[in-house]
């Protein structure tokens, strides 16, 4: 019986082992806070008093299966205003990392990032910045990449000059219960496999909700997205991201875009208010020496969703929004499909798997531009006709992650 024992001790005895640390507001927050992120051991908890902290650096975190446990989004607020040094507010690379429970304000860069995470749980997480929309905000709010097992729960991103909420290059991911206002894009779901996007508000954003795929990243052929039960509505705040973001293309009142992505299922949303268009599907039309990227959607299924106001005050300054207009001739439609496919698929055909599906989504209207007479100037160039696209209805699985519990 002695081995087993002992074993058993072996094992438990990091857990016995582990710590709460509680830190306060004070003069010497920076650098309690930074030791108490470096010197943490695995199973560790930092616990950040209520109150408002004032950092001039940026915070990082490498230690794997640590809490970091504020006293609420709006009571325990780590401050960048000030920051002079570091490319974001919070940086975590390692893995099983809990955040729960606090704001960052005003970081200098990104707010909060998170590098190839295998296991990142952020809860009941505030990012702002307090000064309102503006091209010198940090590009990022939660800004996890290259991860794998992504919750982002009950979350507020506010004001960042590319997405407020963005999951990039990322694998099994869940992003719910979330709120994204006045940031370029609201949320954003990148060249990632496997993601669940549902109960969100997306509003008062350039554009509210994002899928796109994008070449010349390690990880590209974004699929298996599904957005649903989220309110991507109102989306109404001019572009003001830095000049040269691929995000700085999106018409200010876009409500969702998908982008070069296969198996995306948008379902059971409102989409209203969005003074451009409620939901675009667009190839990636810039060029790319990029010889594996495949820029066209594929196996796009949009149903059962209640589209309201759209289309009332176009951005057409932007590309993509002023040939709408165009095409629309003013009459802007509350979904647009492009039509562009391999040359081939737009002559002969789509595979049957591969054709996009739209179903019991109301009165809602609907443009697809025909290219081929597009290109050729011939006549009759768009089609609002949706019952070529009246197709049955896939499901996608749902998103499965062993969460901790107690968060």
């Amino acid at each position: 019986m002695i081995k087993p024992i002992l074993c058993i001790c072996l094992f438990a005895f990091p857990l016995l082992q582990a710590e709460e640390i509680s830190i306060g507001p004070s003069v010497n927050s920076q650098e309690q806070l930074q030791e108490a992120l470096i010197l943490a051991k695995p199973g560790d908890t930092i616990n950040l008093q209520e109150g408002f902290y004032q950092f001039e650096d940026g915070l990082s975190l490498d230690i794997d299966n640590v809490k970091i446990i504020g006293a609420g989004m709006d009571k325990t607020v780590l401050s960048f205003a000030d920051q002079k040094s570091g490319a974001q507010g919070l940086l975590v690379t390692s893995d099983k990392v809990i955040l729960k429970d606090f704001a960052i304000e005003d970081a200098k860069g990104d707010a909060l990032k998170v590098i190839g995470a295998n296991g990142i749980y952020m809860v009941n997480i505030r990012t702002e910045w307090t000064g309102g929309p503006k091209s010198t905000n940090g590009a990022y709010g939660l800004y996890p990449v290259e991860s794998k097992d992504v919750l982002i729960d009950g979350c507020i991103a506010i004001g960042a000059s590319d997405a407020g909420i963005y999951v990039g290059q990322s694998e099994n991911i869940i992003v719910r219960n979330s709120r994204a206002h006045y940031n370029v894009a609201g949320i954003e779901i990148e060249n990632s496999y496997y993601a669940d996007v549902y109960d969100n508000i997306a509003s008062h954003n350039t554009g509210g909700i994002l899928v796109f795929d994008l070449p010349d990243l390690p990880q590209q052929g974004g699929h298996h997205v599904r957005v649903f039960r989220n309110k991507a509505i109102d989306n109404d705040t001019d572009n003001f991201a830095p000049e040269g973001n691929i995000v700085g293309e999106v018409p200010r009142g876009t409500g969702i875009i998908i982008q070069a992505n296969s198996d995306v299922e948008v379902f059971d949303n409102d989409i209203s208010g969005n003074g451009t268009v409620n939901l675009s599907i667009v190839t990636y039309s810039a060029e790319t020496e990029d010889e594996n990227y495949y820029p066209h959607p594929k196996s796009i299924q949009v149903h059962g969703n209640r589209f309201g106001d759209g289309g009332f005050d176009p951005d057409v300054d932007k590309a993509i929004a002023g040939i709408l207009y165009e095409l629309s001739e003013g009459n802007m439609p509350d979904i647009f499909w492009d039509g562009i496919l391999p040359l081939s698929q737009m002559i002969f055909g789509q595979p049957e798997e591969e054709k996009l599906v739209l179903s019991n989504n109301g009165e809602a209207s609907f443009l697809s531009l025909k290219p081929i007479k597009y290109m050729l100037s011939l006549p009759n160039v768009t089609t609002t006709d949706t019952q070529p696209y009246d197709g049955e209805i896939k499901p996608l699985s749902a998103v499965v992650m062993d969460i901790p519990e107690g968060i």
